[in-house]
């Protein structure tokens, strides 16, 4: 919807793609669906579910068998943005590189876009 013409709106590093598509092969799953909700002190939070169906109004992009769906209201929140999977001594799990964030909390765990 949000999309540019031979440009995926999301991305997705190859430790991403790598990991989406192990989760969706586990749990036999259609793919990741990401989308934000309002949430967390920085006023908005990012969500992330396993779907067995595509919603017809998802915005749908596939790498190296990783499908991830982009929920209708989050597209234009999420145009733009790189998905990574980072391991650490202490966790391990999704990244988001968001050009559209305006700020964070401390935490990592929430964000605030511009003119929200």
């Amino acid at each position: 919807m949000f999309g540019v013409p031979g440009k995926a709106a999301v991305t997705m590093t190859d430790k991403a793609a790598m990991q989406i598509a192990k989760l969706m092969a586990d749990g036999n799953t259609k793919g990741l669906r990401i989308g934000v909700k309002k949430g967390g002190c920085a006023g908005m939070e990012y969500t992330m579910d396993y779907v067995e169906a595509v919603d017809p109004n998802d915005e749908v992009v596939e790498q190296d068998g990783a499908v991830v769906m982009i929920a209708p209201m989050a597209q234009m929140f999420l145009f733009g943005t790189e998905i990574d999977y980072e391991v650490s001594l202490l966790e391990a799990g999704f990244k988001f590189k968001n050009p559209n964030v305006s700020e964070a909390c401390g935490c990592g765990e929430s964000i605030k876009f511009e003119g929200m």
